[in-house]
């Protein structure tokens, strides 16, 4: 169980007294998280879950309930941190900051079919519509430069291929970096996994997770997405699926032809990253219980197995 920070019944109480949500029913920890401590919260007038952030600046925090608050502004439906009887929507409890939000309806989708995909798809384009245009900003923590850092400490540990595929995105990031591809930009979810999705039979019901929320290119939500979504029984890109994806979100935001062009690149990209935040954890959470830490070579594979895109952008005649 990924808890980090344990509570205690009477510590979630102390907290739960400055609502008006009745008393506390039950709590339990949630499985799953890599990164914050989760815990499902019932009270006599409904259900929540509280956040502890355990990464990450808490100066950010702010950004992250007007982000929620613009969302839900525009009909998508995420949750939003409730405020206490003074107002207030951010606490602190056992040295961390703390968010309590609505529990949403619906379940994540292990094995997502073609109509999940699109739907996914769809909800992204609106996130990146919503944003595009706003005031919210905030620096990716795990963005440009972050990689590069990243990728060149973990450089001279690999070799054949893999050595190969990460000297290649490096100079690929310093192209960028000296020559902007002149991509889209907006809020990003920057972490659109099957398990942040809910979805009630095929409707989409609810995104929840938004910590890692940060400006940047929508391209690159958009290959995070599909690194996830659209991925066979052998964690290859599965075209049927990609396909959906792509059409949901362009059905919303036609691409344009500069992210055709970045398309294969960016995918690698996406997969960089989390081969990196996941060869992170490993190393830090080695032998630890109670830490789920996910296979960093999962990402690994799809960052080779990108080097041949099969499937490209939609793009308007």
């Amino acid at each position: 169980m990924s808890v980090f920070t344990p509570l205690a019944r009477a510590e979630l109480e102390a907290l739960v007294d400055g609502f008006d949500l009745g008393r506390l029913i039950d709590f339990q920890g949630i499985e799953g998280g890599s990164e914050n401590s989760n815990f499902f919260v019932s009270c006599e007038q409904g259900d929540f879950v509280l956040t502890l952030v355990e990464r990450g600046d808490p100066a950010a925090l702010p950004f992250l309930v007007e982000l929620l608050a613009c969302l839900r502004g525009a009909g998508l439906a995420v949750p939003y941190a409730v405020a206490d009887r003074h107002g207030q929507c951010l606490h602190q409890l056992k040295g961390r900051p703390a968010l309590l939000q609505p529990r949403l309806a619906g379940r994540h989708v292990e094995q997502p079919d073609a109509s999940h995909c699109e739907a996914v798809g769809g909800w992204l384009a609106q996130l990146h519509l919503a944003t595009r245009d706003t005031a919210l900003a905030r620096p990716d923590e795990r963005g440009v430069d972050w990689m590069q850092d990243q990728a060149r400490r973990q450089l001279p540990q690999q070799s054949g291929p893999l050595a190969e595929a990460l000297e290649a995105l490096l100079a690929q990031l310093v192209h960028w970096r000296r020559q902007d591809p002149g991509l889209p930009r907006a809020v990003l979810h920057a972490d659109l996994f099957r398990d942040n999705v809910l979805f009630d039979g095929h409707h989409l019901s609810g995104v929840i997770d938004f910590y890692n929320a940060a400006s940047g290119w929508m391209l690159y939500d958009v290959a995070i997405a599909v690194n996830d979504w659209c991925l066979d029984g052998d964690g290859a890109l599965e075209p049927r699926h990609a396909r959906a994806l792509l059409a949901g979100y362009a059905a919303r935001r036609a691409f344009t032809a500069a992210e055709a062009q970045c398309w294969p690149a960016m995918l690698r990209l996406a997969a960089l990253r989390f081969w990196l935040s996941r060869q992170i954890a490993a190393e830090e959470f080695a032998g630890q219980d109670g830490v789920l830490v996910k296979d960093p070579q999962h990402f690994a594979r799809l960052l080779l197995q990108h080097r041949a895109v099969a499937v490209g952008l939609p793009l308007a005649l």
